[in-house]
C-alpha cells in the first residue's frame, strides 16, 4: 500500500510540474540606451579638430584662482611665459603670489584683481593677455572659459572642465566660433609611466588594446578643510555620479584613440550607498545630512564604437590607498600602475634588445624589474628630452607631470601647433559627471554618450603629439 501511495504521489508531482509553463524570456526587445540629444552645430561653424592659431613669441598669461592648485610659480618657469595678471577672491592670495614671482627674480604681474565675484571678468577683458589659466572651483570653470574665449583669449581650465552637458556644449560652441583653444588641464596624461605606456601602445607592443581602466581613488580626509567655503564636499553632497572622472578618463581614452579613430558609444554606472560621505559632512558642519547624494564608491563601464571597453571608478571618502588604477589589456600584453607598476607581455613582444633571454619570459606575471626598466628606456615618450625631464623633476608639481603639462601647452602656442588635448577631450572626459548620474538615477540604465565632435570623430586616425619640423629632425 505504501509503495502504491508513493507511486501515485510521484506521478501527481510529475503531472503538476509538467503542467506548469516555464516563463519565457523576451530577448527580442533589447533595452536601448537612453538617448542624449546632440544640438546641431551653429550655422557657419566647423569643428576644431587639430586647431592651430598664430604663433606667439611670448605667451602672456592671466591666472584666475590662486588657492590650493595655484600654478603661477611653476608656470612662470616655463620658457616663453609672462605672467601678466592675477585674480583671486582674497587679496592676500594675490599678494602672496606676487611675492612668489619676486622670489624667482621675475617681475610682479601688472594686473591684480580680487574682492569681487566678477573681478575675473576684468582680467579676461585685458588686451595684453593671450591665455587665461583657470584654477577655481568646478562650478565656475565653464562660464569663465566661455567668457575668456569670447574676449579673444585661449583658455586652459582645471579639471573637470565642465560639470553639465549644457556647460560642455557652451565651451565647444564658443571654441568653434572663436577658433580659440580650450584645453583641460589634465596633468595625469603627462605622468612618466602613462606617457611611456602610451608610446608602447602606439608602437604595437601590447597588440590591439581592448580594455583600459582608470580611477580617482583618494581619501580626502586630510584635504576637505582646505576647500574654500567647503565647495567640494558641498558638490558631492548635492550630486550623484562620478563627479571627478578625468584623471582616470584622460589616459584611458588616449590609449584607445577616442575621437581619433574610435568613439565612446554608451555607459552604465553603479554606485554604493553613501555612508562615509555623510559622516564627513557631520564632522565638518556638526549636522548629519539626510540628502547626501554621492555614493561612497561609483563605477562606470563604457563601450566604444570599435568594441573596446573602459572602466572608471571614483572614491574619495573610504580608507583606501591612493590609486588612479591605470590599466591596459591588449591582445599581446598588459600594463598596470596601481598598486604594482609593471608590464606583462608575450615573450615575442619583448625582443633581444630589451632581454636577451626573452623567450624564457611568460605572460602569466610581470616581466622582471630590469626588463621593465629596459622597456621604459627604449619606449620613453618622444616628449621627454633629458632637459625637459630634468627641469620637470626640479620644478615639480605632482612629481613633474604638472610642469610637463604646462610646458607642452606653452610650446604648442608658441609654435602654432595643435594642442595635445582639445575641447572635445575636455567634453568626453568631463561628461561622466552628468551621464553617470543619469544612468544611476534610472536604475543603472545604459546611457548614450554624445558625439561631441558632431561627426568628426573619425577624421584623424591615431593620437599623436605635434612637434615642429625642427624638433622632428
Amino acid at each position: 500500500m505504501k509503495k502504491i501511495i508513493k507511486t501515485i504521489l510521484l506521478g501527481t508531482i510529475f503531472i503538476s510540474c509538467a503542467g506548469q509553463q516555464k516563463p519565457s524570456l523576451n530577448l527580442s526587445n533589447k533595452s536601448q540606451p537612453i538617448e542624449i540629444p546632440v544640438p546641431p552645430r551653429p550655422t557657419g561653424q566647423q569643428d576644431v579638430i587639430k586647431l592651430t592659431a598664430p604663433k606667439l613669441d611670448v605667451v602672456r598669461v592671466g591666472v584666475i584662482g590662486l588657492g590650493m592648485r595655484n600654478p603661477v610659480k611653476r608656470l612662470a618657469q616655463v620658457p616663453g611665459v609672462e605672467i601678466v595678471a592675477l585674480c583671486d577672491l582674497e587679496a592676500e592670495r594675490v599678494e602672496k603670489t606676487q611675492k612668489a614671482l619676486e622670489s624667482l627674480n621675475l617681475p610682479r604681474a601688472k594686473g591684480e584683481y580680487s574682492g569681487s565675484q566678477d573681478a575675473w571678468k576684468k582680467l579676461c577683458e585685458r588686451n595684453d593677455i593671450d591665455l587665461v589659466y583657470i584654477v577655481t572651483d568646478w562650478k565656475n570653470h565653464a562660464k569663465m572659459g566661455v567668457y575668456a574665449m569670447e574676449q579673444g583669449k585661449h583658455t586652459a581650465i582645471e579639471v573637470p572642465g565642465a560639470m553639465t552637458l549644457d556647460e560642455i556644449w557652451a565651451l565647444i560652441n564658443t571654441s568653434e566660433k572663436t577658433r580659440k583653444h580650450c584645453m583641460q588641464l589634465e596633468n595625469c596624461v603627462y605622468d612618466f609611466f602613462e606617457m611611456t605606456t602610451l608610446n608602447m601602445a602606439q608602437q604595437g607592443v601590447f597588440g590591439e588594446v581592448l580594455h583600459t581602466e582608470g580611477a580617482y581613488i583618494h581619501n580626502l580626509a586630510d584635504f576637505w578643510k582646505y576647500y574654500y567655503n567647503n565647495w567640494r564636499l558641498d558638490y558631492n553632497q548635492k550630486f550623484r555620479g562620478d563627479v571627478y572622472a578625468t584623471h582616470g578618463m584622460g589616459p584611458a581614452c588616449q590609449l584607445l584613440d577616442i575621437h581619433r579613430g574610435d568613439k565612446m558609444n554608451y555607459l552604465v554606472s553603479m554606485d554604493t550607498k553613501p555612508v562615509n560621505g555623510p559622516e564627513v559632512v557631520k564632522q565638518m558642519t556638526g549636522k548629519f545630512p539626510t540628502d547626501y547624494k554621492n555614493g561612497d564608491h561609483t563605477m562606470t563601464l563604457i563601450r566604444t564604437e570599435k568594441g573596446k571597453t573602459i572602466q572608471i571608478q571614483h572614491n574619495v571618502v573610504n580608507p583606501r590607498p591612493y590609486s588612479r588604477m591605470y590599466q591596459l589589456t591588449g591582445t599581446k600584453g598588459f600594463a598596470n600602475k596601481y598598486p604594482v607598476e609593471g608590464y606583462a607581455l608575450e615573450p615575442s613582444q619583448v625582443g633581444n634588445d630589451v632581454a636577451p633571454n626573452h623567450e624564457d619570459l611568460n605572460s602569466h606575471g610581470f616581466v622582471p624589474e630590469e626588463v621593465k626598466k629596459s622597456l621604459m628606456k627604449k619606449y620613453k615618450s618622444p616628449l621627454l628630452t633629458e632637459a625637459l625631464e630634468a627641469q620637470a623633476k626640479k620644478v615639480g608639481g605632482h612629481g613633474g607631470m604638472d610642469y610637463i603639462m604646462d610646458y607642452r601647452l606653452i610650446y604648442c602656442l608658441r609654435n602654432g601647433l595643435p594642442l595635445d588635448m582639445d575641447v572635445y577631450d575636455l567634453a568626453e572626459w568631463s561628461s561622466l559627471a552628468e551621464l553617470s548620474r543619469i544612468s544611476l538615477e534610472n536604475n543603472s540604465a545604459p546611457v548614450k554618450i554624445p558625439d561631441f565632435t558632431r561627426g568628426s570623430w573619425n577624421k584623424v586616425q591615431g593620437y599623436r603629439y605635434a612637434f615642429t619640423k625642427e624638433d622632428q629632425k
